[in-house]
């Protein structure tokens, strides 16, 4: 027994990992022994320390590593330092400290004079470094890390950044278009999948920036340029050579873009090329390397496709693991539940949540002159749970700020496959069930008290019942509901910007209309905010305006919230509601107003004929109702075409409008017959007064499109409650005295309450 004691304890010792004392054995571990949390006891010297992100950079003569240590430790460059802590995977071997021990102070190393080739080509990450450059930007900027001066340099070969630990805004304007002297560490710079996109210096102070030589000229004293002539002041030295790739097609989009894979690795390429490509061939391809929102890719491209099938099989995602950006331009399928779809003049939309987050799926149309026509919309039920399949895109990388925002883009519409129909209780059939029951209770309503408490129970439990059901998806459902109810459209944006506050922590949002007002929670000051925005994009047309929010420094979102998906969510809802509304406002103008003359339809005269009886009965008043009917309008139609009897008619109704009081209201009841409410009139010689006027407007002939017409009208009168009680009564009097007008052709001072005159007469083409 003792024997087996003995023989696990040795094995465990010599299952114990060794210390690593040195940089270069940090260095020489690959990602896989890194995450083994190897433990590590080093000294080196301080090089790069600022406390407000605990970064550090040590090296140790030509080894360098970057350190995180979570504590303050008043550091600067030079201290020579005791490491302890582990090592952990990242872009390159890191190590989390558990505690540094300074041991005394000294000087930093001396810096190495990099150019751009040993920089781009990483083999001076972490290391101290001088770096000679023309500033072609310098800001102040909040980031993670606080706010920091950041520098946009050219040094010859290409751009890289510098973040300098200083917020003298008084520095900026000199250093513009300057030759500088930067002295600092090497960082690198990635996207999601890992892959490096650039270099940024960190630079410990401003002294670290000397200007070697000033810009030659102040910006503000620059001419204005016109804006379409902004290219005149280009001019470019490209020496970035040609690189070639292989992979099998997995997204195709003549004339603009291919996505192109291998393995776990894949890159979106940029070609002018329309050459018919099968998705899933293998390809050669050659290129330009170049960054585009923050992902590599490769531009000015040529494409062999080599006629190989080696299709891609696609790799299921959560919406969590496409935020984390390592899935960028892969092959990639994510379920959930359809929400919306849109048609838009360049692409088809497909709105989905998945895992309580939105998620679009873009199909993008095929070249108008490729196409004889543009096929339908491909309609899918909503509310289906469904799976779609697509190249994974990203409006900009950067893994260290939370979830990316995302979509999927689609290859055809066999990309989006029903896996489970529309569930019977969701919003949609709970909220069309309350208003069946609503409409049940109103039309039974006269059914007795009795039978209306009961129903009112029933719908009361019921609503019960719908609001415990709805409660998990009540705050994104309301708005949708709201969008579809008569809330004004200020309360919608700013439950809009409340839902975008709660997902972000609470940090405030706000929207700005154009041309219109700014609503929500406008921050008092600010320039203290770090500011996030995002277009409220129309369906067709210029943008509706734009969605912010303001998040305090140092805070920052919580590692499940993700800014830009948040924003793209709420311009979505903002553009549904602005629409929505504007198109309802549309509705009703047209429900009451006729679309040839302009003037009130049958609809809105009922309306007001209702009305204007109820108040005349309430007030003991009266009130005129006219008729009227042109004379002989049919042979406008017949002999010169129905453009010109509608310009007619639009004639017609100016001119009679022309002889009435702001509130008197004409109407169009169809064709050729019009009405008019006159809600003040003291008796009948006053209504004969007004149809006088109506009927002069007919005496100077009307002129449309070359042809000269002699109108007339009969028209007919009816006196509240003289001739009329009844919305009904009235209508049949007016009618019945226009009828008779017409067909007698009596003069008006012959049979009172009646007005005819002889119908028109076509003239002849002038």
């Amino acid at each position: 027994m003792f024997a087996i004691i003995l023989g696990w304890t040795s094995a465990a010792w010599a299952a114990a990992p060794a210390t690593l004392t040195t940089l270069h054995a940090v260095h020489s571990l690959s990602s896989a022994e890194a995450s083994q949390a190897l433990p590590v006891a080093f000294e080196a010297t301080v090089t790069y320390y600022r406390d407000v992100g605990f970064d550090l950079f040590v090296q140790q003569d030509s080894e360098a590593v970057y350190v995180y240590y979570k504590q303050y430790a008043g550091l600067v460059p030079g201290d020579r330092v005791l490491v302890r802590g582990k090592t952990q995977d990242s872009f390159n071997p890191v190590v989390i400290s558990d505690s540094v021990t300074l041991l005394r102070h000294g000087d930093p190393p001396r810096p190495i004079q990099a150019d751009f080739d040993r920089l781009i080509r990483a083999q001076l990450v972490c290391m101290r470094v001088t770096v000679h450059a023309v500033v072609h930007s310098a800001d102040l900027v909040w980031s993670d890390n606080g706010r920091q001066i950041y520098l946009q340099m050219l040094i010859d070969g290409g751009y890289i950044d510098a973040a300098v630990n200083s917020e003298d805004a008084n520095s900026l304007k000199g250093l513009l278009d300057a030759t500088v002297e930067v002295t600092g560490v090497v960082g690198e710079k990635f996207d999601g999948k890992k892959q490096q996109v650039g270099i940024a210096i960190w630079v410990q102070t401003l002294a670290d920036v000397k200007i070697l030589k000033r810009g030659g000229i102040d910006p503000d004293s620059l001419p204005v340029t016109p804006m379409d002539q902004v290219l005149s002041a280009s001019h470019v030295q490209d020496l970035t050579q040609r690189v070639r790739v292989k992979g099998a097609i997995t997204y195709y989009q003549p004339g603009s873009a291919i996505a192109l894979q291998s393995g776990a690795k894949s890159l979106w390429i940029m070609t002018l090329t329309d050459t018919p490509m099968r998705v899933g061939d293998l390809a050669d391809v050659t290129g330009f390397p170049d960054v585009r929102n923050g992902f590599l890719t490769l531009t000015r491209s040529e494409i062999r496709d080599l006629q190989v099938q080696a299709p891609v099989v696609p790799q299921p995602v959560s919406w969590r693991e496409l935020g984390a950006g390592t899935n960028a331009f892969d092959l990639v399928s994510v379920e959930g539940r359809l929400l919306l779809e849109v048609r838009e003049a360049s692409q088809d939309e497909y709105v989905l949540v998945s895992d309580g987050n939105l998620l679009s799926a873009i199909y993008r149309h095929p070249n108008p002159a490729t196409v004889l026509a543009l096929p339908p919309m491909e309609q899918f039920p909503l509310g289906a749970k469904i799976r779609i399949t697509g190249i994974s895109m990203y409006y900009s990388s950067d893994p260290f700020n939370g979830p990316l925002a995302s979509n999927i883009l689609l290859r055809s519409f066999a990309d989006i496959t029903v896996i489970a129909k529309p569930p019977w209780l969701s919003i949609e059939s709970l909220i069309r069930v309350v208003i069946a029951l609503l409409l049940v209770v109103i039309a039974v309503f006269a059914w007795g008290w009795t039978l209306r408490r009961k129903v009112h129970r029933q719908t009361a439990a019921l609503a019960g019942r719908i609001k415990a059901e709805a409660e998990l998806e009540r705050r994104r459902s309301r708005i949708l509901e709201e969008i579809n109810g008569s809330r004004p459209l200020a309360e919608i944006i700013e439950l809009i910007t409340d839902l975008v506050s709660l997902k972000l922590e609470g940090a405030l949002s706000w929207c700005e209309i154009k041309d219109g007002a700014r609503l929500g929670n406008y921050p008092p000051e600010p320039h203290r905010l770090r500011i996030v925005s995002e277009e409220i994009s129309g369906s067709s047309g210029p943008p509706l305006g734009v969605l912010f929010a303001g998040i305090r420094p140092g805070t920052g979102p919580p590692p499940a919230a993700d800014e830009t998906a948040t924003l793209a969510m709420g311009t979505r809802l903002a553009t549904l509601a602005i629409e929505t509304l504007r198109l309802h406002a549309d509705l009703v103008h047209r429900s009451e107003f006729d679309q040839l003359t302009g003037i009130h339809n049958r609809f809105s005269l009922d309306k007001h004929l209702d009305q204007l009886i109820e108040q005349a009965r309430l007030n003991a008043g009266i009130f005129g109702l006219f008729y009227i009917d042109l004379d002989d309008f049919k042979q406008v139609n017949d002999l010169y075409g129905h453009r010109v009897g509608d310009l007619y008619l639009q004639q017609v109704a100016l001119r009679m409008k022309q002889q009435l009081r702001s509130n008197d209201m004409l109407a169009r009841q169809g064709g050729d017959e019009f009405a008019l409410l006159v809600p003040v009139v003291r008796n009948r010689e006053a209504t004969v007064e007004i149809a006088l006027r109506l009927d002069h407007c007919f005496d100077d002939p009307f002129v449309v499109e070359g042809c000269v017409l002699q109108g007339s009208a009969s028209i007919g009168i009816a006196l509240y409650p003289e001739d009329g009680t009844t919305k009904e009564s009235m209508l049949s009097a007016a009618d019945a005295t226009m009828y008779v007008a017409k067909h007698t052709r009596r003069q008006i001072t012959e049979i009172p309450g009646l007005l005819s005159k002889p119908g028109i007469t076509p003239g002849n083409r002038a």
